[in-house]
């Protein structure tokens, strides 16, 4: 898929999976309850042991899963993921030089800001989509309803206590994605292994924020 095609399926699908676990195990574990819910797509963090690996294994399976990497630091980061077969990078922060490598190589880039200031830079610099981070924990919905009013042209991605609970909210305000990691992939559903609640989890997720998307059309 080139960038054009991993940043509509981003919009399409309107949820990424953020995977952040102990082991390459439960990652690959992670993903497929994931997929297995309706969601084709996911973020491993390079906080997972092994992360590079995991991502070539994922991308090699066949399975048609699209496979970002997630806390991406630096352009070396960047291009051992890149080389791994990653369609996607995202950030917990804004490194200019990797946004320009991203943009050297073709590849989605989805930094996380937090300021308009910082979202004024991301943008011009010729980001994807801009990943706000921490949302919950300063804002939540309304700021990012806040964020869309000078930034209507903007594509925002929540980011950080996305739950069921408030993902609604979130799609309303006029996110144009969800990050969400562990109210998605719960611990103990790790520990225990228990996929049934991942996929029922995933299935939830993506029934909501496609209801949300018709109440927002239906509210234009």
């Amino acid at each position: 898929m080139n960038r054009e095609e991993v940043r509509a399926r981003i919009e399409e699908i309107g949820i990424i999976p953020a995977i952040r676990v102990s082991s390459a195990e439960d990652a690959l574990f992670a993903a497929e309850a994931v997929a297995s819910g309706g969601i084709p797509m996911v973020e491993l963090t390079m906080t997972v042991p092994g992360a590079i690996e995991v991502i070539s294994h994922l991308v090699r399976s066949g399975t048609g899963l699209i496979v970002g990497a997630g806390t991406v630091w630096d352009v070396e980061m960047a291009r051992r993921c890149l080389d791994a077969g990653a369609k996607f990078l995202t950030s917990t922060g804004l490194d200019l030089k990797t946004v320009e490598y991203a943009a050297q190589e073709n590849v989605v880039i989805i930094p996380g800001v937090l300021t308009p200031t910082e979202v004024m830079m991301a943008w011009k610099a010729g980001v994807d989509f801009v990943k706000v981070f921490p949302c919950s924990q300063l804002g939540g919905a309304p700021y990012i309803k806040a964020l869309k009013a000078p930034f209507p042209q903007v594509p925002l991605i929540a980011s950080g206590g996305v739950n069921q609970q408030n993902v609604a909210d979130f799609v309303l305000a006029g996110a144009t994605a969800v990050g969400i990691g562990a109210h998605l992939i719960p611990k103990k559903a790790i520990e225990l292994r228990q996929p049934h609640r991942i996929h029922e989890l995933a299935v939830r997720f993506v029934s909501t924020v496609r209801e949300a998307r018709r109440q927002r059309a239906g509210a234009r």
